[in-house]
C-alpha cells in the first residue's frame, strides 16, 4: 500500500468518525432541544473530544506499528516477501533508533510511548548500557499507564540485579509483593525476588518458592525451575 493510499484511508476514517457526531445528534434531538444551546454545545464538545481522542489513538498506534515494522525488517540483498528491508544492519539500526525515540518522546505517557520506551530500554540493556536501561525503565514507571509501569518495574529490578544493585532490586520487588498489579502479580514478583536473593540467602529464597511450586500454573513451573537452580548451588 503506497503512502498516498494510506493517507487517504486515514483521512476518510477520521471524516467518517466526525460525521458520526452529527448522526448521534440526529438520534438525540430531544435531548439537545431539552438542554438548549448551552447543553448542545457541551454535548458537541464532549462527543468531539471522544472522537478526537480516538483519532489520536489511531495516530499513535500507526506510529508504533511503523516502528515495529522496522524492528521486524530483514537485512541484505534478499528481502523477505511482505517485509520491510534494509541494505545493511547499520541502516536498519539507524532507522530503528529514530522511529522508537520519536514514538517514545512524542507520545510520552501513553501506552504506545511506554512500549517504545521499553524497547529502547531493552536495547540499552542488551548492549550493556545498564544506566540508560535503568533510566528508561524508571521513566516508564513514573509516567506510563499502570499496566506498563509494573512491567517496567520488573524489568528494572532485573536491570538492578545485573548491575549489582541487589538492595534496590529487592526493595522494588518487595513493594510489588505488597502491592501487586494486573501485570505484575504477587507470585511473579516473589519468584523474581527469590531468584535475586538466592545467592546471599538461599534458605529464604527456598521458603518463598516452596508454596508456589504446586499451583500447576506458569508460576509453579517458574518456581520449580528456580528451586532446581537453588539445589545446584554450592553448599
Amino acid at each position: 500500500m503506497d503512502r498516498k493510499t494510506r493517507k487517504n484511508l486515514k483521512s476518510d476514517k477520521f471524516a467518517q468518525e466526525v460525521t458520526t457526531i452529527w448522526d448521534w445528534i440526529a438520534e438525540h434531538q430531544k435531548e439537545v432541544i431539552r438542554y438548549g444551546s448551552i447543553g448542545a454545545a457541551v454535548v458537541l464538545i464532549g462527543v468531539g473530544i471522544f472522537y478526537y481522542q480516538r483519532h489520536q489513538a489511531t495516530v499513535r498506534e500507526d506510529a508504533l506499528a511503523a516502528a515495529l515494522r522496522i524492528d521486524n525488517a530483514s537485512v541484505g540483498a534478499n528481502p523477505m516477501a511482505g517485509m520491510l528491508n534494509f541494505p545493511t544492519q547499520a541502516e536498519k539500526d539507524q532507522a530503528w533508533q529514530k522511529a522508537f525515540v520519536e514514538v517514545a518522546s512524542k507520545y510520552h505517557g501513553t501506552q504506545e510511548g511506554a512500549i517504545a520506551e521499553m524497547y529502547l530500554a531493552s536495547q540499552a540493556d542488551d548492549q550493556g548500557n545498564l544506566a540508560e536501561a535503568e533510566k528508561r525503565y524508571q521513566d516508564v514507571m513514573d509516567s506510563a499507564p499502570k499496566a506498563y509501569a509494573s512491567m517496567a518495574a520488573l524489568a528494572l529490578a532485573q536491570a538492578y540485579a545485573a548491575d549489582g544493585k541487589l538492595d534496590q532490586a529487592e526493595k522494588l520487588l518487595r513493594d510489588y509483593i505488597a502491592h501487586p498489579t494486573v501485570t505484575l502479580s504477587k507470585d511473579e514478583a516473589t519468584v523474581e525476588l527469590a531468584d535475586i536473593i538466592a545467592k546471599k540467602n538461599p534458605e529464604e529464597a527456598r521458603k518463598m518458592l516452596e508454596p508456589l511450586r504446586t499451583s500447576r500454573t506458569a508460576i509453579s513451573r517458574a518456581a520449580v525451575q528456580s528451586l532446581g537452580d537453588l539445589a545446584q548451588q554450592p553448599k
